[in-house]
């Protein structure tokens, strides 16, 4: 087991913002188009945070053209170039999973000040 864990302890990535469910994060993901890549930015809520170590991931909502998008990302993915935290949410729940049934003014999660 202690093999396992050095092997993943060196992909980990060592800078990470402090980021917890509620919060309205900014990710940027490498994106290859052919022979060409660039940075694309996916902003919206976090409404799950799964596994741990190596394994973690983030599952973003957000809301465009009135159409709900989520995305999950590992948190210690080379394809992720950083993840910026926007706003911090104020939430009791470990999952946010009725966020989705809910739209407009109620889908939004108060501000942690």
């Amino acid at each position: 087991m202690d093999l396992v864990k050095a092997l993943s302890e060196q992909y980990m990535k060592s800078e990470l913002p402090t980021m917890n469910v509620g919060d309205t994060v900014r990710v940027s993901v490498k994106v290859k188009e052919g022979s060409r890549e660039r940075v694309q930015v996916f902003e919206g809520i976090i409404i799950a945070r799964k596994h741990g170590g190596i394994n973690e991931t983030i599952t973003v909502r957000r809301i465009s053209y009135n159409v709900g998008c989520e995305k999950v990302f590992p948190v210690h993915s080379p394809t992720i170039v950083g993840v910026e935290t926007v706003r911090r949410g104020k939430v009791r729940r470990a999952k946010l999973y009725y966020l989705r049934d809910r739209v407009g003014k109620r889908a939004k999660v108060k501000e942690r000040i």
